[in-house]
């Protein structure tokens, strides 16, 4: 059973932004850059991959009607994740 907010309490706002962040905690999760929710840390490449090219998808499917505030977290989201992906990658060789 979900526990629900208080009734004088709402649920926090979702907005593009934080749906993008939220599939960027995800990705750093698998790269294992944080804790997951057992406060491990564990690497999964192939789902850190899935992520960042899901991030990737949503870019181009949305291009053109973002923000400009949207359109440069996506970009910096997405450069960011790309390059520790390949550190990661690199680093495990």
């Amino acid at each position: 059973m979900s526990a629900s907010p208080p009734p004088d309490e709402s649920p926090p706002e979702i907005d593009f932004v934080a749906f993008v962040m939220s599939l960027a905690a995800s990705a750093m999760i698998h790269l294992g850059e944080h804790d997951d929710d057992a406060g491990e840390r564990h690497v999964n490449l192939p789902m850190a991959k899935q992520t960042i090219d899901l991030l990737g998808l949503l870019r181009d499917k949305t291009r053109g009607n973002l923000t400009s505030e949207e359109n440069l977290a996506l970009e910096q989201v997405l450069y960011d994740l790309r390059l520790r992906f390949l550190q990661t990658t690199t680093s495990s060789r």
